[in-house]
């Protein structure tokens, strides 16, 4: 290619802030942040959109996307989301949440909130591990897996099985969609940025609750390289976690 004739083959989304990452050296949290700015774009919804940040590593969120942003208490997004729509109910609600956060001490927040058909669109990071503070053992993470409070692996007999949050979340009526998706290479990219589509629009079309859980990579944590982490989403993560969309009352 001649000097002149470069192709621009990326740009950063319009809600997006243009400053450096904080996120640790092969973490999917820059990915995830990149494909809800582009859906904001998509559906021109910056001016008029509520993002609610959860506790952990998702919490800064509101240094990457520009728009009006609250910070719930830990495990307590989706109730906040909950009044935050209810109090403004024309504007676009989602809340960015952690396993830790979201699995464990907001169990029960993200439970109700779904049953009631909240009109909010929840967006789950689920890297099987705690990530900010120090690599805990979370409700999602695998039986083996070896964290600092399972230094011998996850025993089922002990601890219980990892959760599927995908799952349990599509089996209730009011969710309209529910999907689990991964961002480890370009194939799932692009499926992934179609299953968030459809968890806006069900919030959009007024349908009830959005959904989207995914399997993200937590080189830090999990002793890693960026690209053995990235194998492991492949390798380990996606035959518990299986793909797929498991609830979409749009195409019902």
């Amino acid at each position: 290619m001649n000097p002149g004739q470069e192709k621009l083959v990326y740009t950063l989304p319009k809600c997006m802030n243009d400053i450096p990452t904080h996120f640790c050296p092969g973490c999917h949290h820059g990915i995830i942040h990149r494909l809800v700015a582009q859906a904001i774009d998509e559906f021109d919804l910056q001016d008029n959109t509520i993002c609610v940040g959860s506790v952990g590593c998702s919490v800064f969120i509101y240094n990457y996307i520009d728009v009006d942003s609250v910070e719930a208490p830990h495990g307590r997004a989706p109730a906040v989301a909950t009044g935050v729509k209810r109090a403004r109910p024309e504007n676009f609600v989602f809340a960015y949440q952690g396993d830790g956060d979201l699995a464990a001490i907001g169990l029960s927040e993200i439970i109700h909130c779904a049953n009631r058909g909240e009109r909010v669109t929840i967006i789950f990071v689920n890297n099987t591990v705690y990530g900010m503070t120090g690599g805990q053992m979370a409700p999602t993470t695998l039986v083996g897996q070896k964290t600092t409070t399972s230094p011998y692996g996850r025993r089922e007999d002990k601890e219980g099985y990892p959760l599927k949050m995908a799952e349990i979340l599509g089996s209730l009526e009011g969710t309209a969609f529910s999907a689990r998706v991964a961002v480890n290479n370009i194939k799932n990219i692009l499926k992934a940025k179609k299953a968030l589509k459809k968890a806006f629009q069900v919030q959009l079309q007024d349908i009830g609750f959005g959904f989207v859980e995914f399997l993200s990579a937590c080189p830090t944590n999990w002793h890693m390289s960026p690209l053995d982490a990235n194998k492991r989403i492949e390798t380990e993560l996606m035959p518990y976690f299986p793909l797929g969309i498991f609830k979409d009352k749009i195409n019902e």
